[in-house]
């Protein structure tokens, strides 16, 4: 059933983050045959965007090391937002040459995850992307700027507003389109989330309440990117949409950690996320059975259930539960069958 709240935005676009996010820190590396499946069947399911892989050197993410071969594979893909991450100037070459269109950078708003993730310091980071979101720029790409640690830090503890806030308007100066707040271990709640959000919008980056698809006249679209470690992401992404926040980052079946922030657990599980919103009233244009199927089957070639509590409902003995229906009309995309930064 459907009850809408007022005030939140009619549309959410997903930015799906499975076959790079969730994939990435799989201990076995998943055949890219299996890959461009999943993210076929992802499409179908009716995500318009699609996060396909890393181009980050193999000896940090070996997981992801056929982005080469894979990134191909995807051409005939009609309709479907393919963004990759680019972690410096060599990353954004690789990606080029094969027709990448949208390309994230990764930053840290903590000095000590910067150090375990990048190498480097907060700022020594910012000045290596700031030549790489300039080449992509004046290339036509669009750009995503990634922030790890906006809400808590495993080493640091509770991460100040204002110096999340200070990372976001460097990251928004070089120009990226869109910024993605990620509580990288997941220890936000939503006043947390209220606050941050409110401290962006006096800073000059309010969120635009529509899934825009380039960023607003006043500055980048922003997103939100959470993890569920203390199952707070669906309220966390809540406060966010109260917000005016338009774009949700979600990884199907809820795959997804990170290896280099111990205490993460894994990412919102799309799914959960699709239940919620259509239940709100809120389009999405996925088919959440299309989408469940695809993480069912994901997770058989991963050898395990999928962790999203969704998926599990309507794939196990509650299958019998009626899911409620994208408030959008549309069918669903037809496809055919078938030093570096390391995490977010």
């Amino acid at each position: 059933m459907v009850f809408p709240v007022e005030g939140l935005p009619t549309r959410v676009r997903i930015h799906e983050v499975g076959p790079r996010d969730g994939l990435q820190n799989e201990s076995a590396i998943v055949p890219v045959e299996v890959k461009a499946e999943f993210i076929r069947r992802l499409a179908t399911a009716g995500l318009s965007t699609v996060e396909a892989t890393s181009f980050v050197h193999p000896k940090w993410v070996p997981q992801l090391a056929d982005a080469e071969e894979l990134y191909p594979r995807l051409a005939d893909l009609e309709g479907v937002r393919l963004p990759v991450l680019v972690p410096n100037a060599r990353g954004l070459e690789r990606a080029s040459a094969l027709g990448a269109r949208e390309v994230a950078v990764f930053a840290s708003a903590t000095e000590s995850f910067a150090k375990a993730n990048l190498n480097r310091t907060v700022d020594g980071a910012l000045e290596m992307f700031e030549p790489v979101v300039a080449r992509a720029k004046s290339a036509g790409l669009r750009v995503r700027g990634y922030l790890s640690m906006c809400f808590g830090d495993p080493w640091e503890g509770p991460v100040p507003v204002d110096q999340v806030v200070r990372v976001c308007r460097a990251l928004a100066g070089m120009g990226c389109d869109e910024l993605s707040l990620g509580d990288t271990i997941g220890v936000a709640t939503p006043g947390h989330v209220h606050a941050l959000l409110t401290a962006l919008g006096t800073a000059g980056l309010p969120a635009s309440g529509a899934p825009a698809d380039s960023a607003p006249p006043g500055g980048p679209t922003l997103a939100v990117h959470f993890h569920d470690t203390y199952g707070q992401a669906l309220s966390n992404t809540l406060a966010a949409l109260q917000h005016g926040v338009a774009t949700v980052d979600a990884s199907a079946g809820g795959l997804g950690g990170c290896p280099y922030a111990k205490s993460a657990t894994g990412n919102l599980a799309t799914e959960d996320l699709v239940w919620m919103l259509h239940g709100l009233g809120v389009e999405t244009g996925v088919d959440l059975a299309r989408l469940t199927a695809t993480s069912t089957w994901m997770a058989q070639r991963l050898g395990r259930p999928s962790p999203s509590r969704t998926v599990r409902a309507l794939a196990g003995a509650a299958s019998s539960v009626a899911a409620p229906a994208s408030p959008s009309s549309a069918e669903s995309r037809s496809t055919p069958d078938s030093p570096a930064p390391k995490e977010q």
